[in-house]
Formats: structure tokens, C-alpha cells, sequence
């Protein structure tokens, strides 16, 4: 019964991830789509180990060997995505006790860290509560209306926690990186995660001048998002580079949100729970 539950998860979570096909739709749609094939398969996954693991091996003679493989593959699994989060985590913690080291000013009524390097480069960096972090040479570089579209940009990424909720969800795409469309599917996030800060600094700051700053940081630096790291910049492809640009010049859009009936699937997640009192 353990290993069919296995199996059944593991052909579901594969069939899932196997149903993107790229963008489509308005923002609130690709962003329902994407988070779904994103944690789902990650989530149920996570469930069935659990209700395995809780179950217990099974004890009659003739499955014992299949219900001892099954419980130490559900262990296995877990313990595996318990190490990831920990490196993760620490990478993460790592990171923000050296940002933590920089010199810190108030620029233009928030606190940042001054990276001494002459690049532009600009981020949050940490989890519920991240660092901004500006360089010396963005501050040099740019004038006080760029700045300031830089900065509400930074600003939506803390308003909306970016840095918190994406360091999960970069653990889940490390935990299932062999299920397919993995990145694909992260690179989507990510693309929707600085759309919705740039239509959020858009409602502060003049968008061309968001948009002109952001083709000014890409072309210098195009910095890689790690999980705990919100920059401007993070998303430099050309391709995406273009969409956010075109976005920022379009007629103005409200940033979209997720409500809790958008979220009503996460309940099938704990469908395997369900066999738990019936063994």
C-alpha cells in the first residue's frame, strides 16, 4: 500500500509538472498557474513521505520488505529536503551577517548598507526582514529621480516580503529539480515577482524613469537572484528584460494578488493524510 502511494504520488507530481507549456494569460493568471505547477508536486510529495513515515513500516512477512523500502525511501526523501533548507538557509544567514558588516545611511528616509564597489547594484538581501543594499557607484551614477524609482522598486520587493517567500520557494526548487519544467517554471516566478514590484513602483515614481534605470543596472551587472535576494536586476535575459520594459511603458495595471480561493488546491496536498487512520 506504502509503495503504491509512492507511485501514484510520483506519476501525479510528474504529470503536473509536465502541463506547463509556457506563459499565458494576464498577470493574475500566470501567476496562479505557475505557483501551482510549482508547489504541488513539491507539497504532495512532502505529504505522502509524512503519511508514510507515519504509518510505519508494514508488518505482515509478505510485504515487510516492500514497506521497509518504502518507509526508508520516505525517510530518505525528507532527510534530503531537511539538509537542502539547512544549506540553504545558511547561505542565506551567511550572506546577511557580511551585509550586516557595511556601513549603513539613510538614503532618502531609508536605511541601507553601501556596498563599496563602483557597479550599480541595488537589493534586498535576507528573509522576513532583508537589508537594502546600494552601492556606491549606483549612488554616484545615478541622478535623484532614477534613484528614486530604483528605490520604490527595492521598496515593493520588502512590501511584499520577496525575499521571505522566495527563499522557500527556492528550497522547493531545489528539492525537486529533477522534476521537469522545474526552472522553467522558477524562471517564471521570478520574471512575475519583478513585474509585480515594477507595477508597484509605478504607482510611486514615473515608470519610464523605473524603466530607463533598470536597462541602466542590467547593462552593467546583471546580478543572478539567489533565493534570499530581491535585486533589480535579477531577471536580465534579453527576452525578459523586454517584457518588464514594456510592461513599465504600457498603460499602468494594478499589481496583482493572490486570494484564498486561488490557494483552495493547496488542500489536495494533504490527500495522502487521509490513509492514515485507515491503517
Amino acid at each position: 500500500m506504502h509503495l503504491v502511494m509512492i507511485l501514484m504520488a510520483l506519476s501525479l507530481t510528474w504529470f503536473v509538472r509536465s502541463q506547463w507549456s509556457g506563459p499565458r494569460g494576464n498577470w493574475l493568471e500566470r501567476w496562479q498557474r505557475a505557483i501551482f505547477l510549482f508547489l504541488f508536486p513539491p507539497l504532495l510529495l512532502m505529504m505522502t513521505a509524512v503519511a508514510v513515515l507515519y504509518m510505519g513500516p508494514q508488518e505482515r512477512i509478505v510485504e515487510i520488505l516492500l514497506g521497509w523500502f518504502s518507509y526508508s525511501l520516505s525517510f530518505v526523501f525528507l532527510g534530503w529536503s531537511g539538509f537542502l533548507c539547512f544549506q540553504l538557509a545558511s547561505k542565506g544567514s551567511k550572506t546577511l551577517r557580511k551585509t550586516r558588516t557595511y556601513q549603513r545611511r539613510k538614503i532618502k528616509g531609508i536605511q541601507a548598507r553601501i556596498l563599496d564597489i563602483d557597479a550599480l547594484f541595488t537589493a534586498q538581501i535576507g528573509f522576513w526582514q532583508p537589508e537594502l543594499v546600494i552601492s556606491e557607484g549606483l549612488l554616484e551614477k545615478l541622478d535623484e529621480l532614477h534613484l528614486e524609482a530604483v528605490l520604490a522598486h527595492e521598496q515593493a520587493h520588502y512590501y511584499y516580503r520577496d525575499t521571505f517567500w522566495f527563499f522557500w520557494l527556492g528550497w522547493l526548487r531545489q528539492t525537486t529539480a529533477w522534476l521537469p519544467n522545474t526552472e522553467a517554471l522558477w524562471q517564471e516566478l521570478l520574471i512575475l515577482r519583478e513585474l509585480r514590484a515594477d507595477a508597484k513602483a509605478a504607482q510611486q515614481v514615473d515608470p519610464l524613469l523605473l524603466a530607463e534605470s533598470l536597462l541602466m543596472v542590467v547593462s552593467v551587472l546583471p546580478v543572478p537572484s539567489e533565493s534570499f535576494c530581491a535585486a533589480l536586476s535579477a531577471v536580465a535575459p534579453p527576452n525578459r528584460l523586454n517584457e518588464r520594459v514594456e510592461a513599465l511603458l504600457s498603460a499602468p495595471v494594478e499589481p496583482p494578488s493572490a486570494t484564498w480561493k486561488s490557494l483552495i488546491w493547496l488542500l489536495l496536498v494533504f490527500l495522502p493524510l487521509i490513509a492514515v487512520p485507515f491503517h
